[in-house]
């Protein structure tokens, strides 16, 4: 058996899981709070906070596991892309540990890592996973990519945003409407009560696989700035309705690329990860395209769609079967390497 401990510190969650083999024996997260008054992410804020949380959330994630120290075989951690003060708190922390117990070292790249969090099976729980290859439409803050995934480290981007993300579209359609940070689970959560008919916005004309939010942010930004013209209280008004009109304008945009890479392709095992996958819409909308493309769909549950190091567990552990291992030399990354 092989037992690994990740560490995940990418941004703003400080996160350690232990697994064993295939198996996610825990899985702590750690939610920094203090970036909600200044409407986003502070990188200095947030890796003061991962210094004081990375203790107690890796000896909690080991008591839940029922391991020590000891009995890992393995050390992992986020090598990129994210935050660098950030993803250094966590690299230097394996690498301590892996230097201590003289143990191998893993680095993983976090967007990698939310593909394979479609391959996680939680202790006690017998879980579908997807057959390979899979096609994965992965969704976040920071990325929109459609990818092929082969094996568990073989993967093929086909797809990816030219310009913004899906998850900052959410994020600055809220900040538009006024709504405290973070703003995307708020208009999932507003969506819920409104009419996604009631208000259209463009859907971008882009070739091929490819996506691009920037015209459909600036065209949110203009249609909320005449509806305050015409009347004051028009978001207050219409809030639930412009929610869910926005969302599902967004979620359409990302299924029409998915549907049609699943043609291209012809692969009919199809999953979504990141973030955003833990948009309701998204999720919805999702399964309903499947059930009508005859697709067999794949979602990680809540806990494994945002930032999380059990993403990262399942990585290091075919990684380790593949003794793909780094030196204590090995150093973080802003941007993807």
């Amino acid at each position: 058996m092989t037992t690994i401990l990740a560490i995940e510190s990418s941004c703003d969650e400080t996160a350690a899981s232990v697994c064993r083999d295939k198996i996610i024996l825990s899985n702590i997260i750690s939610s920094q709070k203090i970036h909600e008054k200044y409407g986003g992410i502070v990188p200095e804020l947030a890796s003061r906070a991962h210094l004081q949380s990375i203790v107690p959330v890796v000896n909690e994630a080991l008591d839940k596991a029922g391991v020590e120290l000891k009995d890992i075989d393995a050390f992992a951690f986020t090598q990129s892309p994210g935050l660098i003060g950030a993803l250094l708190v966590g690299a230097e922390f394996a690498k301590s540990l892996a230097l201590a117990f003289d143990k191998p070292l893993i680095a993983v790249h976090h967007m990698k890592a939310h593909v394979l969090a479609n391959l996680i099976q939680p202790l006690g729980i017998e879980t579908r996973i997807p057959s390979f290859p899979f096609l994965c439409l992965t969704v976040s803050g920071g990325h929109t990519q459609i990818i092929v995934c082969a094996s568990p480290l073989e993967r093929k981007i086909i797809g990816q945003t030219l310009d913004d993300a899906a998850g900052e579209a959410f994020d600055k359609s809220a900040k538009i409407l006024g709504l405290p940070y973070p703003g995307g689970p708020l208009i999932d959560k507003y969506a819920k009560n409104g009419n996604p008919e009631k208000y259209h916005f463009p859907e971008p004309k882009i070739e091929g696989l490819d996506f691009s939010f920037s015209g459909l942010k600036t065209a949110f930004l203009y249609f909320i700035r005449d509806g305050k013209a015409a009347n004051e209280n028009f978001v207050e008004d219409n809030l639930a309705d412009i929610c869910a009109s926005i969302q599902a304008r967004i979620v359409s945009v990302l299924l029409h690329k998915l549907k049609k890479a699943a043609e291209e392709t012809g692969i009919t095992d199809v999953c979504i990860a990141g973030g955003v996958s833990a948009n309701s819409g998204l999720r919805t909308a999702f399964e309903k395209m499947g059930k009508e493309e005859g697709w067999n769909t794949f979602i990680p549950k809540f806990e494994y769609c945002t930032d999380n190091a059990a993403m990262i567990a399942i990585t290091a552990y075919y990684k380790f079967l593949n003794e793909e291992f780094e030196e204590l030399s090995v150093v973080p990354s802003a941007r993807t390497v």
